[in-house]
């Protein structure tokens, strides 16, 4: 969409707390982009929490997205620092802005990207954010922060969960600069999605955010939090692939590419430890924010349910076949036998694997390994948190899109990230050409795109998405589908599966397995 505005050739210039930045006009939005919020985590600032920015003369060119963090980008290899010397600067945000007059005082969007914690950057075309910006006649900032080894690993004498605290530390410039750029400091809503999400429910959990944020987003949060313990010796386990100890000392020497080789190493041999690591060996994911007792003292459920973050009104929300998109990229989409099938119940069902079989007597194997991942990693998750919300003096919002993703004949379902294109209304990112088979999105996609955006930035604005808060005794979610609807949670059967269930920081099993 394009609203009316300046001349495109006008090139906005905002003054922030670390100097005057220029930006361009793109469709009636002024744009600003790669905009340090700390200085650049390298030499003695690696592994370290996130330091301010330094402050620059003149006018900086904001036209470029800052590069991403060093990433573990799968079969496509490793993104790290760009041979440019001085290209450090992976610690950046980018705002769209229908207008840069600190007279405005439009609401403002915070996004967090997802990757599994290991992988993601602000700059992907995935989350251009001009329309969500544009139709809501607000205000958009993006970030980037440090995952992998770099932002999630257990490294001794460094703090825990840098990434998280990257976040925080973006938020901090938000607060310190938003309404020069025409944004409200005091109607901030951060959202993510997957550890996007996770990083939303932690920040609701974090005294350290306290205060930064007054309306949360959270699509799709996965239950994985790490105890200190298990932390520590897949941190170890991490370190030991590049032959180094699991100190500053031993890994600030090894460029940061390397580090991403060590965690590609290692996930592949995650699911044989399932004795050690527990539900968390199977992921193939060795990074998760840790419930370290100190900057996330608690997990975010614990927290919410004590009445952390009541304050925050909340969105909350799970896509109905999540774990599909997974089993796809495993090439075992419509394989899983029934050993498989018994495998994964065993791991994850509370209950036992007789409670799924007995609640979903006619389920196949296929679809009993999918479900029951669904509900641990992603659904229930997403439902306990508005549920420990209100039992914390909170109010929110829950939704369920149902909508099956267009690709492999509608065989993916309504798959894990499909709500990201829905919502930014970007269909030709990488992703969605997975999820939409290469194809132009139908009527019928761009009108729910626009109910997405409609709902997140009327939420934003006003607190309220359109339909009603959930409660314990209607139960009340909307369900984004091709016909949109209000009704009971339609997931009734896992609900009452998971019931009392805790989503307690995964523990270190067996040290010696």
């Amino acid at each position: 969409m394009t609203i009316p505005g300046p001349d495109e050739s006008v090139e906005p210039v905002v003054r922030t707390s670390g100097g005057a930045v220029r930006g361009r006009t793109e469709g009636g939005l002024a744009v600003f982009r790669g905009i340090p919020f700390a200085q650049p985590p390298v030499g003695d600032a690696r592994f370290a929490a996130p330091r301010r920015p330094r402050p620059w003369d003149g006018v900086r060119d904001a036209f470029a997205f800052g590069p991403p963090p060093p990433q573990d980008l799968g079969a496509a290899g490793t993104a790290g620092p760009p041979d440019a010397p001085g290209d450090e600067d992976w610690l950046t945000v980018n705002v769209w802005t229908p207008d840069p007059d600190p007279a405005a005082h439009r609401p403002v969007m915070v996004w967090i990207y997802g990757g599994a914690y290991k992988l993601g950057h602000s700059g992907n075309p995935a989350y251009d954010a001009r329309r969500i910006a544009a139709e809501g006649d607000l205000v958009v900032v993006t970030l980037n922060y440090r995952v992998g080894m770099e932002g999630f690993a257990h490294i001794e004498d460094a703090p825990a969960n840098r990434g998280l605290l990257d976040q925080v530390a973006a938020l901090v410039w938000v607060r310190e600069n938003i309404a020069a750029f025409g944004g409200d400091p005091d109607q901030v809503t951060i959202f993510g999605e997957s550890a996007g999400a996770g990083s939303v429910a932690s920040l609701l959990a974090m005294p350290r955010a306290a205060g930064l944020f007054r309306r949360a987003v959270a699509q799709s949060v996965p239950g994985t939090f790490f105890s200190p313990e298990l932390a520590a010796d897949i941190g170890g386990a991490l370190a030991a692939e590049v032959g180094l100890r699991p100190t500053v000392a031993d890994l600030s020497g090894l460029a940061p590419d390397q580090l991403v080789k060590a965690g590609q190493a290692l996930a592949p041999q995650m699911p044989g430890n399932v004795a050690r690591w527990g539900q968390a060996a199977p992921t193939i994911t060795p990074y998760a924010p840790v419930v370290d007792g100190e900057f996330l003292p608690a997990t975010p459920w614990q927290a919410l349910a004590s009445g952390a973050s009541r304050d925050v009104d909340l969105l909350v929300g799970h896509n109905r076949d999540e774990n599909r998109l997974f089993t796809l990229m495993a090439g075992k989409l419509g394989k899983i036998d029934e050993d498989r099938a018994s495998a994964a119940l065993r791991l994850y069902a509370p209950g036992g694997e007789a409670a799924y079989r007995t609640a979903f007597p006619d389920a196949s194997a296929n679809d009993l390994y999918e479900h029951v991942q669904t509900d641990w990693l992603f659904a229930m998750p997403s439902l306990h948190l508005a549920e420990a919300h209100l039992a914390g003096g909170g109010r929110a919002r829950v939704y369920e899109l149902t909508w099956p993703a267009p690709a492999f004949g509608g065989a993916l379902g309504a798959c894990h990230a499909l709500d990201i294109p829905l919502l930014f209304g970007t269909f030709q990112s990488d992703l969605a050409l997975i999820q939409f088979a290469g194809a132009e999105p139908s009527e019928e996609a761009l009108a729910l795109s626009s109910r997405f955006r409609a709902s997140w930035t009327a939420f934003a604005r006003t607190g309220d998405p359109g339909w009603p808060a959930y409660d314990t005794r209607r139960r009340l979610v909307r369900v984004f589908d091709a016909e949109p609807a209000v009704v009971p949670y339609p997931e009734e059967t896992s609900r009452r599966l998971w019931e009392g269930y805790e989503f307690a920081p995964l523990p270190l099993l067996d040290p010696g397995a």
